[in-house]
């Protein structure tokens, strides 16, 4: 097994096939929007496409390590193809690809996932759980915006600088939210749930130029097992601006929003560690749903 830095079409057409089937099979994606979006763009993520028997049957992303964040991979295998080893043979290519550290995404944490983790004797160093909350009930708190501060949303290209300064600036510890870039902020531009009424951006009145915070808000369609979902995307908050309250606001200003347009529950990701964000989130109606474990080697 060996990866690539840009797979052929060929193979990207099979992977996304194989990431419908084993969504639709789980009940959950095997791998991030980050990672499938890399198969077509280069985001310095590394590619492995495993075939058996001539037929692709699994594929793992591996994004290398960045400073002081190490490798992070993504499996997945084909559903038909699952019970013959392959995604531990995948998962310990990956990690040995990655180098000292790298770990790899379990999302879900499935029994499957589980019992490779023992196989392979690895441990979970990382949980991202995912929080959801439904929008009729409790009642939302209203959204009070302070005299200093001015809220709008997405004007265009014009508000990229400054989102993607704030958003290094509140994520520099984070592996992957960390690492967008202008033409992050471009690319999801283009993608069909993109709203600029859901992108709320939190500026200071006395400059207006300065951007605070922001939520950004995504819209799920529906599925055969759920009806469309909100998400509370990202919310970024600059460092030089925390304990304003501005998390509060802005995840209020995006939760109205997905309820007014009618949407039934949100649900939204974060670190198992960030005892901060959780208890906010906790304070506004949230329950925990399902997680994901990032694996690494003892």
């Amino acid at each position: 097994m060996e990866f690539v830095d840009r797979p052929t079409g060929d193979h990207v057409a099979a992977v996304r096939d194989i990431l419908a089937r084993a969504t639709a099979e789980d009940g959950t994606a095997p791998v991030s929007e980050q990672a499938a979006g890399s198969l077509t763009r280069d985001t310095g993520a590394r590619h492995l496409v495993a075939a058996v028997d001539g037929v692709v049957a699994g594929y793992a992303n591996l994004m290398p390590a960045h400073g002081e964040h190490p490798a992070m991979a993504e499996v997945v295998v084909d559903p038909p193809a699952r019970g013959r080893g392959l995604g531990g043979q995948l998962v310990d290519a990956a990690l040995t690809a990655g180098g000292a550290g790298a770990r790899v995404w379990a999302h879900g944490n499935l029994p499957a996932a589980r019992a490779v983790a023992r196989r392979l004797d690895l441990t979970g160093v990382r949980e991202l759980l995912q929080l959801r909350r439904p929008l009729d009930r409790p009642e939302l708190p209203e959204t009070a915006v302070p005299e200093s501060v001015v809220l709008r949303t997405y004007r265009g290209p014009a508000d990229d600088a400054e989102l993607v300064r704030v958003n290094a600036a509140a994520f520099e510890w984070h592996p992957e939210q960390g690492r967008m870039t202008a033409r992050d902020v471009a690319e999801r531009r283009a993608e069909p749930w993109f709203d600029p009424s859901g992108l709320f951006l939190a500026f200071d009145e006395t400059d207006p130029g300065r951007l605070l915070g922001f939520h950004w808000t995504k819209v799920h369609p529906p599925s055969d097992s759920e009806p469309a979902l909100g998400e509370v995307y990202v919310v970024g908050i600059d460092p030089a601006a925390q304990g304003r309250g501005l998390g509060r606001l802005l995840t209020l200003a995006g939760l109205h929003y997905l309820r007014d347009r009618g949407l039934e529950t949100v649900l939204l990701y974060v670190e198992g560690d960030n005892t901060a964000a959780l208890n906010t989130y906790g304070k506004l109606g949230f329950d925990r749903f399902h997680v994901d474990v990032a694996y690494a080697r003892k």
